[in-house]
């Protein structure tokens, strides 16, 4: 028999020969034999995991699924007990297709692409280059006032689409600014909008300071922004003449809030107690909101920091001259300045010094252009040597403290841009610098204990920061 080809075997002459006589099994046989099998087992168990776990790494489909068929395992299940009986799973009976609802929420908890907006960008054209349809584009457009904000895009600002494998636009958020998102969702019938809100989390802040150069680098030096410098300012403005006043080693101290979101600060809030300290004399103030929405500075015992009249109607550089007798500078004769002069760059703003009315608007002499406010029947405010008159005001116009009437300039009889005030009591003319100016309104009766209850522990709290202050400083 020829056993070097397969093919070329005498199958006749090998069935005509006597049978073969078969193997014993012996034990040795056995054992290689389960040798075997074990190792091919284990094999083929291992690759039957790698398997697995190739499926498990490639991600689903989410998208295409339909959201009645997502299961969510809870991770929280507990832990079986020796002593406790395993009972059988069972099939759960069909649900109900999900709701529109409960699409949109599938589709914000997906994976979403993020967008940029770039120079000139306009949501039509994020929409072309994302590859979306120009037919959602105008139904979300066609929202209504809630997506005005989309026609105004700047650099810089995010939006995130959520996109099914078909590119169908299953929802988009608009991030307006840090506070502001706008929600567009797929519904059956096209698209719903919302805005959300985001809150912020405010916490106190404390900071003091010691002038000895100037106020703005003192507050600096504690930690202050200019907000918060010319906030300090305006609280303490109608006592403190900030330009004049200040003195080497006067102090302050206040609680502010500073606003966070998500752990990180966005922004100053306002501050709710101050203390300011002026040649040895100590102001204080709280911050209050009454029952009707309505916010001011008090001092502790409820008496409006906020006078009836500003003392300083513009920022100005210097007092280029005073209330009282002097050497007028064009009629070179000695006569009485009814007023005080402020120096400032021309064009600078001019407010009126408190509420009232105008009864004089035009040019009056001397004075050049002129404003004269009525404030009630005792008062009234002059403002001489304007450049120019806020449009709008007329004689009879009602205005508002702190409201810009005009601007500097050197109108009439002036040697240079100033602005000419004059404070007049029942016809009489005061020293603006000096005369008692009127308090506002102080704390209504009835809003008396709201603001001891609210505020009493704002001043507490300053205290006890002030006395830790001051006994780090002590040797």
């Amino acid at each position: 028999m020829d056993y070097n080809s397969f093919f070329t075997r005498d199958y006749k002459s090998l069935m005509e020969q006597a049978p073969r006589r078969r193997l014993r099994w012996t034990g040795l046989h056995t054992l290689l034999l389960v040798s075997v099998m074990v190792t091919v087992s284990t094999v083929l168990i291992f690759v039957s995991a790698d398997a697995e776990a190739t499926r498990s790494a490639v991600p689903s489909p989410v998208a295409n699924e339909s959201p009645a068929r997502r299961i969510t395992i809870p991770l929280n299940f507990p832990a079986l007990q020796a002593d406790e009986e395993t009972q059988p799973l069972t099939q759960p009976a069909a649900t109900a297709p999900a709701s529109t609802d409960d699409q949109a929420e599938s589709a914000l908890e997906a994976d979403w692409r993020t967008v940029k907006v770039r120079r000139g960008d306009s949501l039509a054209r994020i929409f072309r280059r994302e590859g979306l349809a120009p037919t959602d584009l105008h139904r979300i457009v066609e929202l209504g006032r809630i997506t005005r904000t989309l026609r105004n895009l700047r650099p810089g600002q995010v939006f995130r689409f959520q996109v099914d494998a078909d590119g169908r636009l299953l929802a988009m958020e608009y991030e307006i600014n840090r506070l502001e998102s706008l929600i567009v969702t797929r519904r059956d019938d096209g698209f719903e909008a919302r805005a959300v809100q985001h809150t912020l989390e405010s916490r106190l802040a404390y900071a003091a300071g010691e002038i000895h150069s100037s106020l703005f680098e003192a507050g600096k030096a504690a930690g202050l922004t200019d907000g918060l410098i010319m906030e300090l300012v305006g609280i303490f403005g109608w006592d403190i003449d900030f330009a004049m006043d200040i003195r080497r080693g006067d102090s302050f101290s206040l609680l502010y809030e500073e606003q966070y979101l998500e752990g990180e600060k966005v922004k100053d809030g306002p501050i709710v107690a101050a203390e300011f300290t002026s040649q040895g004399r100590t102001y204080r103030a709280v911050r209050y909101t009454d029952a009707r929405g309505r916010t001011d500075y008090y001092t502790p015992d409820g008496h409006s920091m906020r006078k009836a009249f500003l003392r300083t109607p513009v920022d100005f550089r210097r007092i280029s001259s005073r209330f009282g007798r002097r050497h007028h500078p064009t009629l070179n004769r000695m006569k009485m300045h009814k007023g005080v002069d402020y120096a400032a760059k021309r064009g600078t703003p001019i407010k009126a010094a408190g509420d009232g009315r105008i009864v004089f608007r035009g040019r009056k002499g001397g004075y050049g252009r002129v404003i004269i406010i009525q404030h009630g029947g005792r008062y009234s405010t002059l403002y001489a040597h304007m450049s120019a008159f806020k449009k709008g005001l007329r004689v009879g116009s009602r205005v508002r403290q702190g409201q810009i009437i005009g601007f500097v300039g050197s109108s009439g009889r002036a040697t240079g841009p100033h602005l000419h005030y004059e404070f007049r009591v029942n016809g009489v003319h005061r020293n603006p610098l000096t005369v008692k100016l009127p308090d506002a309104a102080p704390i209504r009766r009835e809003y008396v204990q709201d603001f001891r209850l609210k505020t009493e522990g704002l001043l507490s709290q300053l205290d006890m920061h002030n006395r830790t202050r001051l006994a780090l400083r002590q040797p």
